[in-house]
């Protein structure tokens, strides 16, 4: 039975509730909002969403971003709440999700969530480090994010956890220490962000002083990917990564960019997926006992812009470095994510050709 298509429905609740400023963050730049959300703000941005779905039978959710959801005043919270549960109510939404921190979680909070139907909660984890989210400014410890984890869980709601690479003084080895760590507390979701250092952030004024160096595309990429292979392992499933590319959250070279430095792209999330699917059929020729000259790979449809790669970078790969010439076939009898390669032409084949030609 295929399984419905998901469509969530953002609304973003910036820095409301949030009790610091993490050095990288700039909430407003971030989400691209800027002022206090009310429910009919809420309404609003339902209904249009919902005018303008084509999928009816889709699963819809509701998804609070920003901010810290349940640290915003109560009354605005269930303001916001009840504006989305009239929707549950009346069958045209199916689920609720908010984004919070881990140190404002606590069992009444939950009981609170629980009552207007909340289903899944995302925490702002970071890093594991207790070092480095006392260096970022986070204002709560690892073991917060342990003690909210369990409690989210045993109260029934879907864990989600978001986490964050090249964070100031973290090494590659802390990244995929959190990764291992996250995995351990059995979120069902991860995000995975590199860190952008954004305008009017104190980690701006770093970069500026030459204190905060941020990591490379490849370098992002590189990491991301090692990160990815350890969820997929897990069967976490990651929702997304890197930051939504929007007007403000762009190229630095852009003029109406917010984005200062850092390992920017508009599409970093396919490029991770392109690299993931580059090593994977690198590993599979290299298994063949023969010199390859020619392959041809059948995957899903839906692969096929990733096996070739952004801007075609994997079949360039593989022809510069390993002499390889790549043919992609959509095949939907292939499920998603598996691939099935064919050699059609080795070297051997190649040079007997030669042969025959000069004869």
């Amino acid at each position: 039975m295929k399984e419905k298509r998901q469509y969530i429905i953002p609304i973003f609740v910036p820095h409301l509730g949030c009790p610091n400023d993490c050095i990288f963050c700039n909430q407003k730049s971030i989400s691209g909002q800027m002022k206090k959300v009310k429910k009919d703000d809420v309404r609003r941005i339902v209904d249009y969403y919902l005018s303008n779905l084509k999928q009816d039978d889709a699963t819809k959710e509701i998804a609070f971003f920003g901010g810290s959801f349940t640290g915003i005043n109560i009354e605005e919270q269930e303001e916001l709440l009840s504006a989305a549960y009239d929707y549950i109510k009346r069958g045209k939404i199916d689920s609720i999700r908010i984004s919070t921190r881990p140190d404002y979680i606590n069992k009444e909070i939950l009981k609170r969530l629980k009552k207007y139907k909340v289903n899944t909660i995302e925490l702002g984890v970071q890093s594991s480090n207790d070092y480095i989210l006392k260096r970022i400014g986070r204002g709560h410890t690892f073991l917060d994010v342990k003690k909210a984890s369990k409690l989210i869980r045993w109260y029934g709601f879907k864990l989600g956890h978001q986490m964050m690479v090249g964070l100031p003084e973290s090494t590659k080895l802390d990244d995929l220490n959190t990764a291992k760590q996250l995995i351990k507390l059995k979120p069902k979701m991860v995000r995975i962000y590199p860190v952008l250092v954004i305008k009017n952030t104190k980690l701006e004024e770093e970069y500026n002083k030459g204190e905060f160096e941020p990591i490379t595309i490849n370098q992002a990429v590189e990491r991301c990917k090692e990160i990815v292979y350890q969820f997929n392992k897990s069967k976490i499933q990651v929702i997304r990564i890197g930051l939504q590319n929007t007007q403000i959250i762009s190229e630095p070279e852009n003029a109406q960019s917010d984005v200062v430095a850092g390992p920017f792209h508009p599409a970093f999330g396919q490029l991770v997926e392109d690299s993931i699917w580059y090593d994977s059929i690198v590993d599979k020729i290299k298994k063949f006992n023969v010199k390859v000259k020619e392959v041809e790979i059948k995957v899903n449809p839906q692969d096929v812009n990733s096996v070739i790669g952004h801007k075609k970078e994997n079949i360039k790969k593989l022809k510069d470095l390993y002499e390889v010439d790549i043919i992609v076939k959509p095949d939907e009898t292939i499920k998603l994510g598996k691939s099935n390669i064919t050699i059609l032409k080795t070297y051997t084949d190649f040079k007997e050709d030669e042969q025959i030609l000069t004869k």
